[in-house]
């Protein structure tokens, strides 16, 4: 076993040697063609040197004259030579600079770059040849390559190339087919028919509105190129003057002059607006643009509008109302007859003047420069002024005026009406005055009303007393008839007492109130209750809490009792009933006096609110209480009425104003 292992040993040498040496003879000869290849690259070298420099002498009045970037390169890209320009454009330092060119190429231009040179190599030369390149300073520029491959007795030696930057030209190229689509685009959405000739008159480009206008039947894009020589007899027959049409377009076709708004109309009624303008290059003639607006709405509106102007125009100059246009500095800049007549002054004598100065009145030039001044805030107002016109005479106007503005809302000065209030501000003195006057007759009427309830009174109680002397003086002496007479002389006498009284109360409603006040009626009808000692046989209920309000308070228990007093008086049912209610409305509460009485019949209930009208005869009653009550509710901003049936009772209701 020992031996065996020793010969496999052996053998695994001796194959290990073997293969040394064959791996030996392969290095030696692979040493020995890296040799001549090294040598060849050499001599390669030292040829393209010896070439460069021997056409080094024609090549230098290149370099020292060629405004772009030169640049020689060896087959791998390597530099051999570049000039000042090729500096600066690729970011070196000098033309000394060792670089390979192949290095500024971006990985995604790699591919493009291989096959770019192999073409190169194959075919000697590239042209307009476009590349993204990285500087070596860093800088990202697109650039324009020609270049040719460099022979040395028909051997590729080296390239050359011209390489310019683009990268402006580019993005301006850019920018200017952005700016043709997007002009394309408006062109073709553009609400106005366009329709671009050249000199020879072939349609160059038009659009679809223009194809619409003219029942074209075909898109704009089949129409370039074709001849419009003829288009004008062809399309005449949609205008109402065909010859005129045909005419018209020759006439400015052949002047060549520009022209804007000329207006056509169609048969179908569409009003167009024609512009032509004429296109000049270095005074040479290189066709012309038509442009088509159908102004049919336009036109219609105004028209409307001018009949609208005019329609207002002779409304505001025949209207009675003063009318007066200033501008910013109050310089009047029109007005209507009406004013002129106002003013006394013609139209001439006005235009251009300013009023306050004109008007000669300190008022009038002090508040129209206040006035002026909020006009131009954009401020309207209304105001009364004293003026005098040109006679002289004084006059009151009330003048409502507002801003003016133009169509870019601008405040260009304002706009104002005039009212000649003269004889109503002489209506108002005269009404002040006769106001006066009736308050200072209301006040002697008031006095001369108490003066004559004294006096009236006094007569009564001296008859009383009289009476009552005369009966003390015979008592015993007196028949019963006697007696009984004295006893209606009484009651006249209390009840003509009562009267007076009465009217005073009722003439005095109105005059002589304090100040409105809150009122709580239901203290108020409270304490009437209290007061007036209904008999136990009448129960007068409040049926919910009363509300407070705004009024007299004395004249409010004036009302309430009168009307609760008269339930209980005509009150016939052995157990009466009195109830008191209310309800709320918006703007009032709406009250009501109920009872179970004798009822009033349906044709005295008109009646019975009149003065001195009494249903039922009694020393107690004048026939004024109901009046005073309607008045009172007269007094409040409010109205009374009824509703009864006989032998079933009365309800009153009224209302009073919140």
């Amino acid at each position: 076993m020992g031996q065996d292992k020793i010969d496999i040993l052996e053998r695994a040498l001796a194959r290990e040697k073997a293969a040394r040496k064959q791996a030996e003879k392969i290095l030696e000869s692979k040493a020995a063609e890296l040799y001549e290849a090294n040598r060849r690259l050499e001599k390669s070298y030292t040829e393209l040197e010896a070439l460069l420099n021997r056409t080094d002498s024609q090549l230098q009045g290149v370099f020292e004259n060629i405004v772009d970037a030169y640049v020689i390169i060896d087959l791998m890209g390597n530099i051999l030579k570049i000039n000042d320009a090729a500096v600066t454009l690729l970011g070196f330092e000098s033309v000394k600079e060792n670089f390979n060119l192949l290095n500024m190429v971006p990985e995604y231009e790699t591919m493009r770059v291989q096959e770019t040179f192999k073409k190169l190599f194959t075919q000697g030369a590239i042209t307009n040849f476009h590349v993204n390149i990285i500087t070596k300073d860093n800088r990202n520029i697109l650039v324009h390559i020609n270049a040719s491959i460099i022979y040395d007795e028909g051997v590729p030696v080296a390239a050359q190339g011209i390489v310019r930057d683009i990268t402006k030209e580019k993005e301006a190229e850019r920018h200017l087919i952005e700016s043709e689509n997007r002009l394309a685009t408006l062109i073709q959405n553009l609400g106005s028919g366009v329709l671009l000739e050249d000199e020879n008159r072939k349609i160059v480009l038009t659009n679809i509105k223009f194809c619409e206008l003219f029942n074209i039947p075909v898109s704009p894009e089949i129409l370039i190129g074709q001849d419009c020589s003829n288009s004008a007899e062809q399309s005449k027959a949609l205008f109402e003057d065909p010859e005129g049409f045909v005419t018209r377009i020759n006439e400015i076709v052949t002047k060549r002059e520009k022209v804007l708004n000329d207006e056509i109309k169609m048969v179908n009624g569409v009003i167009l607006e024609r512009d032509y303008i004429p296109i000049f290059e270095n005074n040479t003639y290189k066709g012309h643009l038509w442009k088509y607006t159908d102004v049919t709405l336009k036109r219609k509106y105004r028209k409307n509008l001018e009949i609208q102007k005019e329609k207002y125009s002779n409304i505001i100059a025949n209207m009675n109302l003063g009318l007066v246009e200033v501008d910013n500095d109050g310089r009047i800049i029109m007005v209507n007859h009406s004013f002129i007549e106002m003013s006394g002054y013609s139209e001439k004598e006005l235009i251009g003047k300013i009023g306050g100065e004109l008007f000669s009145i300190p008022d009038y030039k002090d508040i129209s420069k206040i006035e002026n001044e909020k006009h131009k805030k954009g401020e309207s107002n209304s105001y009364e002024i004293k003026v005098k016109n040109k006679k002289g005479e004084i006059l009151h106007w009330l003048i409502s005026s507002a801003p003016n503005y133009n169509f870019n809302g601008e405040i260009t000065g304002s706009i104002g009406i005039h009212l000649d209030i003269t004889d109503i501000k002489s209506l108002e003195l005269q009404k002040e005055k006769l106001l006066n006057q009736l308050a200072k007759s209301n006040d002697e009427l008031q006095e001369y009303a108490h003066i004559v309830s004294h006096d009236l009174k006094s007569p009564l109680r001296s008859i009383n007393a009289l009476v009552n002397w005369i009966k003390q003086d015979n008592i015993g002496k007196l028949n019963e008839v006697s007696l009984q007479n004295f006893s209606l002389i009484d009651d006249t006498v209390e009840k003509m007492e009562n009267l007076i009284s009465d009217i005073l109360s009722y003439s005095s409603i109105g005059f002589e109130e304090n100040k409105k006040e809150d009122v709580n009626v239901n203290e108020v009808v409270k304490d009437i209750v209290n007061m007036l000692h209904a008999p136990e046989s009448i129960s007068i209920n409040i049926i919910k809490p009363l509300p407070i309000i705004t009024g007299y308070k004395t004249k409010l228990q004036q009302l309430f009792q009168n009307l609760i007093s008269n339930a209980i008086k005509f009150t016939d049912k052995e157990h009466g009933i009195i109830n008191v209610s209310f309800e709320d409305f918006d703007d009032h509460y709406q009250f009501s006096v109920q009872d179970n009485g004798i009822g009033i019949d349906d044709q005295f209930h008109d009646k019975i609110f009149k003065v001195f009208h009494s249903l039922k005869k009694s020393k107690y009653s004048t026939g004024i209480g109901l009046s005073i009550v309607q008045k009172i509710v007269h007094l409040h901003e409010g109205k009374i009425w009824l509703k009864s049936k006989i032998n079933h009772g009365t309800t009153f209701y009224f209302t009073l104003k919140k």
